[in-house]
This record gives structure tokens, sequence and C-alpha cells, in this order.
């Protein structure tokens, strides 16, 4: 979630799967929200509030966005663009320099995920059809 003031301000979910939209990630769509009821693309002084830490495409559109600060719980070992695989925010070559913290009731949202993906399994192995024989 974006939250400027202390008022949420843009709400966002993962859904590229259904969606069919490879950017269709929470914070992606937590920053078009934001961005369409502030009617600004740029949401300075504003804070973003996400699960899981960013992947690269994400933390490009918070770069691009102006968000002053990001707040996540887990890190992304796989593909973590913040601290865990890459360091995007750091890059002294960026016109915008976000602020971080991670590991926020991280045991909280890395049981979350977990479950999040143990749930996707399942339900992917309901949906397949038996084996020919």
């Amino acid at each position: 979630m974006v939250v400027r003031d202390g008022e949420i301000i843009g709400r966002g979910w993962n859904h590229p799967i259904s969606g069919c939209d490879p950017t269709a990630h929470a914070e992606i769509q937590a920053l078009r929200d934001a961005a369409a009821r502030v009617g600004n693309y740029r949401l300075i002084d504003c804070d973003l509030y996400v699960t899981i830490e960013p992947c690269t495409m994400c933390a490009g559109a918070i770069v691009h966005a102006r968000i002053r600060r990001v707040v996540f719980g887990a890190l992304e070992p796989k593909a973590g663009a913040v601290c865990s695989r890459g360091e995007l925010f750091a890059q002294p070559w960026l016109n915008h320099h976000v602020q971080w913290q991670g590991g926020v009731l991280e045991e909280r949202c890395s049981a979350r995920i977990s479950a999040f993906f143990r749930h996707r399994r399942e339900q992917k192995k309901q949906s397949k059809p038996p084996a020919e024989e």
C-alpha cells in the first residue's frame, strides 16, 4: 500500500497470471492506484509498504514514482533488487534515492508468502489431468 500523511492512497496485490499482465505486481498496482487518486505519477512524500522485497521492475517504478521510503517484510533471495540480489536504490546514477527498511514483521510476512505459494502449488496439482496409462 502507498501511504501519504498517514492515509492509504493506493492499494495493490499480485495478479500477473490472472490478469495476463507481467507487470501486475503488488507494488506496481499500488503505485498505479495512488497515482490515479492524486492525479500525478510523482508520489513525493509517500511511503510504500509491501510484504516482500521488490524486484528490479518494481524497484525501478518506485524510483520513477519518487517514493520517499519502502518498508518490506521478507527478503526475496531469488530476485530482490533492494538488498538481496542487487542494490538498485543505492545506485549513484539515479536521479532519486529511495530510503528503505527491510525485515519488518519478517517472520509473519515470510509465512504469508510461503502459504500463498503452497496454496498455488496445491491448486496446480488439483487442476492437472490424470496421467495417461
